[in-house]
């Protein structure tokens, strides 16, 4: 083994996807001393996308005032791609769920007015390409937030002013686009989508996700009524029919409401950052490639981040081996193409001792050292 890419995911609410690879990077030269190890962070669009974008690429990171989801004033920071053109964000830094406590959640009250602050401070700072991921929102208000901070006005069927909210969704007459911020007609946004929901219906994004977010029953109903309301406005005045559009109702359906009014285009956040980051060439002609995250099963190959991974990498021909803090369905995962998957457990244990940080990096390691103790007598076989 001359060359091996570590490309982790982050483990959700244990450790993140650097943690991962400079765990993995000992377990490899615990083992192979001479061997070149490069990590290539990676997200499938949900949080810590804009990170694994940014750990690999040389951005000047910036920080401005903007609201969290409840308008509290708060600091989120963002990228900015060397040549000043690009900016790199996730939607969670100003309008995400950690940002809320518990007992406050309640997405008919949430805005995403805080990421549009974010996208203004961009656009003053002259980047005119917002490349955006939008997991992990506590918001549920179709993205008229955001597009209230870039200037748009959501009035009601008197000719009033609508906060841009969950509640106000099945209230709003008419989007008054004279005040849009000038900046966005020459602006492209790239959004890093890890979910296909449609914008409304049972798999919708009231029905599936604003439950985790602190609606009750009465309010995922009041909030798909909004939606579909606001589908309509939509499609009345501008033509675009954004109910089935896969990926329309990520982030409470900011996927879909930003599409009729910005140059905005829907992607696999897994795609975004593999081609933002040259994953194609940091690969060609390596060993091994060795991925993971929390959990591996046969959702595993479906627009995650493993699963974008392990196709770049058929292309170059390189096997892929996972490591997984829980792992199921092995053998569909071997047809997908993966070489091995591991479960980094050594043994039976409570979910909060695998969840610990620390116990995880340290299995990670021993996994990974036993994996190439095995590849180097297979080697000199």
């Amino acid at each position: 083994m001359k060359r091996i890419i570590l490309a982790f995911d982050s483990f959700k609410g244990c450790a993140s996807s650097q943690e991962i690879a400079a765990a993995a990077r000992q377990g490899i030269t615990d083992c192979l001393a001479g061997c070149e190890v490069v990590t290539v962070p990676v997200a499938d669009g949900g949080e810590g996308t804009a990170e694994a974008i940014c750990a690999s690429l040389p951005v000047e990171r910036v920080s401005c005032r903007v609201h969290d989801p409840l308008m509290c004033p708060i600091e989120a920071t963002y990228g900015i791609t060397a040549d000043g053109t690009t900016a790199v964000m996730e939607m969670a830094a100003a309008s995400g769920l950690p940002l809320v406590p518990p007992e406050k959640r309640n997405p008919l009250l949430t805005t995403t007015w805080g990421t549009g602050e974010m996208i203004a401070d961009a656009l003053s700072r002259g980047c005119r390409r917002i490349v955006m991921g939008i997991g992990g929102s506590a918001t549920n208000d179709a993205g008229t937030g955001l597009l209230a901070a870039l200037g748009y006005r959501f009035l009601d069927d008197q000719g009033e002013e609508l906060f841009p909210a969950g509640k106000n969704l099945e209230r709003i007459a008419r989007i008054d686009e004279s005040g849009a911020n000038e900046a966005l007609s020459e602006t492209t946004f790239t959004i890093a989508c890890d979910v296909n929901n449609p914008f409304y219906g049972p798999r919708g994004a009231a029905a599936i996700y604003a439950p985790q977010k602190g609606a009750s029953p009465d309010d995922v109903a009041l909030l798909e009524k909004g939606m579909v309301h606001y589908a309509r406005v939509i499609e009345s005045s501008k033509h675009i029919d954004i109910s089935t559009i896969p990926g329309a109702g990520a982030a409470g359906g900011l996927g879909g409401g930003m599409l009729p009014f910005l140059r905005a285009e829907l992607h696999s956040g897994i795609d975004i950052v593999l081609e933002m980051l040259r994953f194609d060439e940091i690969i060609r002609g390596a060993d091994l490639i060795l991925t993971g995250e929390g959990k591996l099963d046969r959702q595993t190959g479906m627009g995650k981040a493993l699963g974008g991974v392990l196709r770049h990498a058929k292309r170059e021909q390189v096997p892929v081996i996972a490591l997984g803090g829980c792992v199921e369905d092995c053998e569909v995962l071997n047809q997908m193409g993966f070489a091995g998957v591991f479960s980094i457990q050594p043994a039976p244990v409570s979910l909060q001792q695998a969840m610990d940080r620390a116990f995880a990096l340290q299995n990670i390691r021993q996994v990974v050292s036993q994996i190439m103790r095995t590849l180097q007598i297979v080697n000199h076989g």
